[in-house]
């Protein structure tokens, strides 16, 4: 059964919005997303300062098994990205929620499409 953090909402892509220290949120992608990929080897970041509609391609993460593109869960700009994932994208793997961060936004519109756990616990079932 995959983690799903109450404190954190969600896409049905399967990334995750949570608090950040500060401003804006953070976004990774699922216990259940990074459990379907596998073996994590590289993630491909997008530039700080760079702007995003919500559902647009942000990032890839690929894996021994293929490559998945990473969405915007939400419309906002690039404030910071988790550099630690170059030389080891297995934090993806190790600790989706906690060090296996991918990015934080500054939020420039609504997060009303983001569901929350239990909602997207039932989308997995």
């Amino acid at each position: 059964m995959s983690e799903i953090p109450e404190n954190l909402s969600y896409t049905a892509d399967h990334e995750w919005v949570g608090p950040n220290e500060g401003d804006g949120v953070k976004v990774g992608i699922t216990d259940y997303a990074q459990d379907s990929l596998s073996d994590v080897v590289f993630v491909e970041l997008p530039n700080v300062g760079d702007e995003y509609e919500q559902g647009e391609v942000m990032a890839v993460a690929e894996s021994v098994k293929a490559a998945s593109d990473i969405y915007a869960p939400i419309k906002g700009k690039i404030t910071a990205v988790n550099e630690k994932l170059e030389e080891s994208p297995e934090l993806v793997n190790e600790s989706p929620y906690g060090s296996g961060w991918m990015v934080q936004m500054e939020p420039s519109g609504e997060m009303s499409a983001l569901i929350d756990a239990e909602s997207y616990k039932n989308s997995l079932d």
